[in-house]
């Protein structure tokens, strides 16, 4: 029997305040354990949580981008369970009434079309705290607990089970990422766990509608990590039910280092939970006003962009989905592409040297002392032809970090191009003479021999001739010893 997966993905995405989801304690990713909790947050007798208006409306903002509909009264409601790193042992978070439903993501799928992945719910609720294991001042068998965690704020994102493959769930998971990171609503860091995905998956008979039994797959920590273990469960399954055996509904510990998963404890179902509102908590009002505000103050969507840049600009694709991968990026294009008149060039100068520099330094584009207006000037200087490309590259390496005017480098390093008809001639009759047996080989047909005596020249002018026209000297040249 041919079989179908059916993928449902819950994915936490921790939102971008300075404090946490109920109280005022910093959310400072790294900080000594322990050392950023309170009585709220550590659910001590009589203490009182209060909603972060700036988580709500970083949820909000989520919500409006993939079109789900806001309630403008929703609850929190008490979620209990019992494990060492959840001190009140419940969780605040929201059931029946969420912050928000019925909403739309679109993907690329595997064929190239576009595929929409509908959003069940996306709620706000608060995150646990942290059991330590392998660190140096753990013991072997010994765990401790970290709560600096507890009631940091998380949104949480529940698709429905519209996804057909690890690959699909994958390209899901990064345009998610992208939308949150655009929008400034996470980080997105899933190294430091601030966006984390649990993957629920069943196998059913292809072309059938019905829903097989499913188990929900954890900790894994990037998407590559989510496609491995979603490849793995699925070929679990699949040998399962092949052999006529049968799928037990459980939670899976994804062990990235093994490259395979393993039972942790029977799945629960919702009832498990005795979720109920929160009595210590007001029921959360958003006024349409309020809605409608955040609303307007939405940024241009990364997708929108990306397809206006493909049909107005005639990028790829391909280019077209870096440079809309983060908005300060985007907006730097952007600008140069309007200061240029070139977009194509532009956009190879950011998908290049601009995105390198970024990686290397590990830096945000806010943090490149190159703006678009210099790099604009540099991009000017080569189409100029008063510098080469190559010696562009190490102008922008010099300004990248310094900032310093990139004539200014060009004047101060010497790499102008050499484009004096007079001096290249003589580099020429330099490179050739000095080269017989090379000359000959040319003028015995070995076209190839040309490529070598334009190296010669760039060894000679130190690699600032004017390619163009070293190349149309060399030719002509050529061409007349040919005669001869």
């Amino acid at each position: 029997m041919n079989w179908e997966a059916v993928i449902g993905l819950e994915v936490h995405a921790q939102l971008l305040t300075e404090t946490k989801m109920f109280c005022g304690c910093g959310v400072r990713f790294g900080a000594e354990p322990n050392t950023q909790t309170c009585p709220v947050c550590l659910g001590l007798p009589g203490s009182l949580p209060v909603a972060n208006r700036k988580a709500v409306e970083l949820g909000v903002r989520l919500a409006l981008a993939v079109n789900a509909e806001v309630r403008e009264t929703s609850l929190f409601a008490r979620k209990h369970y019992f494990y060492p790193d959840l001190p009140k042992g419940y969780q605040i978070s929201q059931y029946e009434e969420p912050l928000c439903e019925h909403g739309i993501l679109s993907i690329s799928a595997e064929d190239g079309s576009r595929r929409d992945v509908r959003i069940r719910r996306i709620h706000l609720e608060e995150d646990a705290g942290k059991l330590v294991h392998d660190e140096s001042y753990v013991g072997e068998n010994d765990s401790l607990v970290d709560l600096n965690r507890c009631g940091t704020p998380l949104a949480e994102i529940v698709t429905e089970p519209d996804l057909r493959s690890p690959r699909e769930a994958a390209l899901f998971l990064t345009a998610l990422r992208r939308l949150v990171r655009w929008l400034g609503v996470c980080d997105g860091n899933m190294e430091e766990g601030s966006l984390r995905c649990d993957a629920n998956v069943s196998l059913r008979p292809a072309g059938s509608d019905g829903l097989g039994v499913k188990t929900e797959i954890k900790n894994m920590n990037s998407i590559r990590g989510v496609e491995r273990a979603l490849a793995f469960e699925i070929a679990r399954q699949t040998r399962t039910l092949t052999a006529g055996g049968r799928i037990r509904q459980e939670t899976l510990l994804w062990d990235e280092a093994r490259g395979e998963a393993s039972a942790m404890r029977g799945k629960e179902e919702a009832h498990d939970y005795r979720y109920f509102p929160d009595p210590d908590l007001p029921p959360l009002i958003i006024g349409r006003d309020r809605i409608e505000a955040i609303r307007s103050g939405l940024p241009e969507l990364p997708e929108n962009r990306k397809s206006a840049w493909m049909s107005e600009y005639g990028l790829s694709e391909y280019d077209a989905s870096l440079l809309s991968e983060e908005r300060l990026v985007a907006d730097y294009f952007e600008e140069l592409a309007r200061l240029t008149g070139e977009p194509k060039a532009s956009a190879n100068w950011v998908t290049g040297d601009v995105l390198r520099v970024l990686n290397e330094k590990r830096i945000s584009v806010d943090g490149l002392k190159i703006r678009p207006a210099g790099l604009a000037k540099l991009q000017s200087l080569v189409a100029g032809g008063k510098v080469s490309r190559s010696a562009a590259k190490k102008i922008f390496e010099e300004t990248a970090m310094s900032g310093e005017d990139p004539e200014s480098v060009l004047e101060r390093t010497g790499l102008a191009q050499v484009s004096d008809e007079q001096a290249l001639a003589s580099a020429v009759r330099e490179a050739v003479e000095s080269h017989p047996e090379q000359l000959k080989r040319y003028l015995a047909g070995n076209a190839k021999m040309a490529g070598f005596f334009m190296g010669e020249i760039m060894k000679i002018t130190r690699g600032r001739a004017n390619p163009q026209m070293a190349g149309e000297l060399l030719n002509r040249h050529l061409e007349g010893l040919r005669g001869k």
